[in-house]
C-alpha cells in the first residue's frame, strides 16, 4: 500500500507494516522519501540505478519520486519514516539511494513515535519526538551495500540474469556472451557505466546476497559454497576486507532484541 498524506501532516510520518517473507513491492514511488527501518528481516531493493540489500536492524533511505521494487527476504516488520523535503535536508539525505547504521536511540525514537496516541498529535511532545528523531537520522553511517546496474541495454540484461543467481564462478567471458560483447568491448563498457570493472562488482552483488541469505539464518559454510567462493575462510576474508567485520560479528550486531 501506497501511504497518502495530508497537507497538515507533520514534516516526518511514522508507520509500521508487517510481511511474510518473499512478499513483493513491484515498482512505485512515494511523493515523499521514505527512510525503512527493518526491524526483523532482510530487505532488497532494486532501481534504474542498482540495488541494495537491507540486513535485519538497518536502514535504506528512498528520495521521493524515486522508482522502486522492493523483496522481503524472511518475515520483515518495517518502520517506515516518511519525510518532506525540509526534513530531509535537515537529516543531509542525499538524492539518491543509501543503507544507514541505524542506532538504539533512533530505534527507540521510532517507538516513541509510533506510541504518540491521536490526543497529542501536533503537540509538543510528538514535534520534540520528530526532530529530534530527524536529527538522529541524520547522524547515521552510511554503509557500503549496494551495487550500481548499468542502462546500456545488453549490459542491463547479463546483470539481471547474473542477480537471478549471483555467484563467484560466473566468468567474464559467460558475462560479454550473455550480453552479445566480445570481452574487450564488455570490460570497457561496463567500466565506462558502473565505474567498477566487473570482478568487484561480481564480488559485490554476491557479498550482497550473502549479507541477505546470512540474515535470515543462512550459515557462512552453506552461503561461500553457494555463491562460489573456495571456502569458508576466503567468503570470511573477502566480506571483513569488504565491509570492515567477519559474517559472525556483524550479522551479530543485527541480533539485539527488535522493539517489535
Amino acid at each position: 500500500m501506497i501511504p497518502t498524506f495530508d497537507p497538515n501532516d507533520p514534516d516526518a510520518v511514522v508507520t509500521l507494516r508487517q510481511y511474510p517473507g518473499g512478499s513483493v513491492f513491484e515498482r512505485h514511488t512515494h511523493v515523499r522519501g521514505q527512510f525503512a527501518y527493518a526491524s526483523t528481516g532482510a530487505m532488497r531493493m532494486f532501481t534504474d540505478l542498482g540495488n541494495w540489500v537491507v540486513p535485519p536492524q538497518r536502514a535504506i533511505w528512498v528520495p521521493a519520486g524515486v522508482p522502486h521494487a522492493m523483496h522481503m527476504r524472511g518475515e520483515v516488520v518495517m518502520l517506515n519514516t516518511y519525510l518532506d523535503d525540509e526534513a530531509a535536508r535537515r537529516a543531509g539525505l542525499q538524492a539518491h539511494c543509501q543503507v544507514f547504521e541505524v542506532s538504539p536511540l533512533l530505534r527507540h525514537l521510532l517507538q516513541a513515535a509510533l506510541a504518540i496516541g491521536p490526543s497529542a498529535v501536533g503537540g509538543v511532545r510528538q514535534l520534540s519526538v520528530l526532530a529530534l528523531l530527524v536529527d538522529e537520522i541524520g547522524a547515521m553511517a552510511e554503509l557500503p551495500l549496494s551495487a550500481p546496474l548499468p542502462a546500456e541495454p545488453r549490459l542491463a540484461r547479463a546483470c539481471q540474469r547474473f542477480l537471478e543467481a549471483p555467484t563467484q564462478a560466473v566468468s567474464l567471458d559467460e558475462m560479454a556472451a550473455w550480453a552479445s560483447m566480445s570481452r574487450r568491448t564488455f570490460t570497457r563498457h561496463f567500466h565506462d557505466s558502473t565505474g567498477m570493472t566487473f570482478v568487484a562488482w561480481r564480488q559485490q552483488v554476491c557479498l550482497l546476497e550473502a549479507t541477505a541469505q546470512l540474515g535470515q539464518g543462512a550459515s557462512i559454510t552453506e552461503v561461500a559454497l553457494a555463491l562460489g567462493f573456495s571456502s569458508s575462510s576466503a567468503f570470511t576474508s573477502v566480506f571483513r576486507r569488504n565491509l570492515g567485520d567477519s559474517p559472525t560479528r556483524y550479522l551479530g550486531r543485527s541480533k539485539a532484541t527488535p522493539l517489535f
